[in-house]
């Protein structure tokens, strides 16, 4: 953990060297960078959590499989669906800086 928070700190630094509108693109790399990582991590958290509940209710009742399958693709298409939105923001946070008018 220790090396990771260097190494954030690391870059945080060369990103933040410039001034103006440089600073508000580095501030975007870095909001993007985090925002992109924790939206992944909650899509993976979320999507194990389907898997894990959907295989224990298959291996319950094994004639509702089919049904419970069916649930479990919708709701990993609605939980991608959020990493997918964060990433079109960290897209227009990056290339159409609306921030740098």
């Amino acid at each position: 953990m220790k090396k990771v928070l260097f190494l954030m700190v690391a870059f945080a630094t060369a990103a933040f060297a410039g001034e103006g509108e440089s600073m508000v693109q580095a501030y975007s790399v870095l909001a993007a960078g985090v925002g992109l990582g924790i939206a992944a991590m909650g899509g993976a958290i979320g999507m194990g959590s389907t898997a894990a509940a959907t295989i224990a209710g298959t291996a319950r009742n094994p004639g509702m499989g089919g049904k419970l399958m069916t649930t479990m693709f919708i709701a990993l298409a609605m939980i991608e669906a959020q990493v997918i939105y964060t990433l079109v923001i960290a897209l227009i946070a990056l290339y159409a800086n609306p921030f740098l008018g």
